[in-house]
């Protein structure tokens, strides 16, 4: 067996495990769903240390063909990202057609979308929350949180923080279902026409509650969103805090060439 340190060899090798079952995904030898080899199995079968085992099958992670769940191993994903476009995702066309953004672009991606409203009520905005929304940290507001599932599976946590002022007399906003395209859509019809959104995007690694709410690997990577919500009246009507398993999205992003 290999010694396992870090050579040139040892990294071609681990490579050459990775494309190996990369190749047995794509045959259908190893289906949707299916448990990839343990790293005892894989350790004996190419007669290789377990770091190099640790090493494939982490880049068959980074490639998106398999999936680790903690305490249960690696499984091949069966199914592909939800992909979100920055360019479709709030068009109010969804809005209209009585869908939220999340559920048309899981939908989409061909999972079946649902979702688990965790809280919904007043809180003290946070200081960062409160800039962006331009009001005094600790005002109060409203925050909406959701977890997001995508099979069964959960996705993402988000949560909205809405002005005061603008949500106090929305009842729809207030209940765990604000009915049809979301709280934009109600956000609208009150007059608030949304005109732009801006989003704050990085990547950290998971902290032990995000990791036990999507049921992540320890150490698993994620993407914090935080996206804001403006008016044609230039002001800001919601602010979203998200954090989003890695594995599961890809962001794809449009911007226009400029002089």
């Amino acid at each position: 067996m290999e010694s396992g340190s870090p050579t040139s060899s040892a990294k071609a090798k681990y490579l050459q495990i990775a494309d190996d079952l990369a190749a047995q995904i794509r045959s259908g030898a190893l289906a949707p769903g299916n448990a990839v080899p343990s790293e005892a199995e894989l350790m004996e079968r190419y007669g290789v240390a377990s770091g190099t085992v640790r090493k494939a099958v982490a880049e068959l992670r980074t490639t998106q063909l398999i999936e680790t769940h903690h305490g249960r191993g690696s499984f091949v994903r069966s199914r592909p990202p939800v992909q979100r476009k920055s360019s479709d995702r709030f068009r109010r066309a969804h809005r209209l057609a009585g869908k939220a953004a999340y559920l048309a672009e899981a939908e989409q991606s061909g999972g079946t979308p649902s979702v688990n409203v965790l809280f919904v009520g007043p809180v003290d905005a946070p200081s960062e929350i409160a800039e962006r929304l331009g009001v005094k940290a600790g005002a109060k507001v409203l925050a909406r949180k959701r977890r997001y599932f995508r099979d069964g599976t959960p996705t993402e946590e988000a949560t909205s923080y809405l002005p005061w002022d603008v949500v106090k007399d929305i009842p729809e906003m207030f209940a765990e279902n604000p009915g049809g395209g979301g709280i934009y859509a109600r956000l609208e019809e009150r007059g608030h026409v949304l005109a732009e959104f801006t989003e704050t995007v990085r990547a950290r690694l998971a902290t032990k509650a995000e990791s036990a709410a999507l049921t992540l690997s320890p150490g698993s990577p994620v993407i914090h969103l935080v996206r804001s919500a403006m008016t044609d009246a230039g002001r800001v009507v919601e602010v979203c805090d998200t954090v989003m398993a890695a594995d599961q999205f890809v962001l794809d992003y449009r911007f226009a060439a400029r002089d």
